[in-house]
């Protein structure tokens, strides 16, 4: 078992989005991603399957041809090579909690 405090994961830089791995396996992969204020990752796919969870702040989720207006607590599944990313667009910073697993 691992315990995962987020809290004190949260780290922001000034100067690009700040990614912490939080485990790298092969059936997950957890990652956790800090934007200021502006900062966004663009849309991009993957072959995997994609849990984003707004962790703290608001911000706008691209999924596919979809925005969506999040905030925290809220949580977007995407399915694979399906384009996706998000933008702290909504006047704070944002932190996104990223879980991608294989296809099987």
């Amino acid at each position: 078992m691992e315990i995962l405090d987020l809290k004190k994961l949260i780290k922001f830089n000034p100067d690009k989005i700040s990614r912490e791995m939080l485990a790298d396996k092969p059936e997950m992969r957890i990652a956790l991603m800090c934007l200021n204020k502006g900062q966004k990752l663009a849309p991009h796919k993957a072959p995997l399957r994609l849990l984003m969870y707004c962790v703290q702040g608001k911000g706008t989720f691209i999924v596919g041809d979809e925005r969506i207006e999040a905030d925290e607590k809220t949580c977007i599944l995407c399915d694979p090579l399906i384009p996706h990313g998000f933008e702290a667009d909504r006047g704070e910073e944002l932190v996104v909690m990223a879980v991608v697993t294989p296809v099987e």
